[in-house]
């Protein structure tokens, strides 16, 4: 169910879903000329995926994970765009169960790549409808658990801060006001909106969702920061979240 209504700024737990978990090729599966770092000798870097980049960085898996299987599950489960937003090494070693060391790495990568190259590299779009919000998560579509990000703004509509706030397991997620507005308070957000995706492909909100919503709703109007909308994606679809008082 799609609106076109525009987002208006005021001057003033969900259920989540998980997948089988698939099979992923190992170091050991391939032969030397297709594992990353000969690749990235042979090929130079624009021949390798994005997953065997991060393999090449982290260099070692675990005993419990190789390298590869490593690299291929932080970039499916956290996405390209929000792995490169992500600037708390903790919360990302935990959001992911990775050793702290490779979520140091992930961060301090994705912090070079920032000075190199600027703002451009993560543009900050302005946000004024929930098929702007779509447009902008879209590396969320495909994700195989959902996903509850935070997408903070400014004044002006403009993206200052995305932050995946919770990551869906078999077991029910509870979303605390705290994780939410926690980083609107730290980077002086006017406003949030919530997105969260459901690998189902069906975008109708739960009795969860829309529960949730509403007491967000109630927390933010108490600290003087609006939840404007809140998004539920899927791969050719969205709807936002009914809370019949927002305003």
């Amino acid at each position: 169910m799609e609106t076109t209504t525009r987002y208006r700024i005021n001057q003033n737990a969900l259920v989540l879903d998980n997948s089988e978990r698939r099979y992923v090729i190992t170091i050991r599966d391939l032969q030397d000329d297709e594992k990353p770092r000969e690749r990235l000798l042979s090929a130079g870097p624009r021949a390798l995926t994005a997953a065997e980049l991060l393999a090449v960085v982290f260099s070692t898996g675990t005993k419990k994970e190789g390298v590869l299987e490593m690299a291929n599950r932080v970039m499916t489960d956290y996405g390209e765009r929000s792995i490169m937003r992500q600037t708390d090494a903790k919360k990302l070693a935990d959001d992911l169960n990775l050793p702290l060391m490779k979520a140091l790495q992930v961060v301090a990568l994705s912090e070079l790549g920032r000075r190199f190259y600027g703002h451009n590299a993560l543009a900050t779009p302005t946000l004024r409808t929930a098929r702007d919000v779509f447009n902008y998560a879209t590396d969320m579509r495909s994700l195989p658990k959902e996903h509850l990000r935070g997408l903070y703004l400014n004044t002006h509509y403009k993206v200052i801060r995305d932050e995946v706030i919770s990551i869906g397991t078999v077991d029910t997620n509870i979303v605390h006001p705290r994780e939410v507005f926690r980083p609107a308070l730290e980077y002086a957000a006017a406003a949030v909106i919530l997105v969260h995706n459901h690998p189902s492909g069906k975008v109708e909100p739960s009795g969860a969702d829309i529960t949730v919503t509403e007491q967000l709703i109630e927390a933010g109007a108490l600290l003087g920061i609006d939840v404007i909308d809140h998004v539920v994606i899927a791969r050719t679809k969205f709807a936002s979240v009914p809370a019949p008082y927002r305003v």
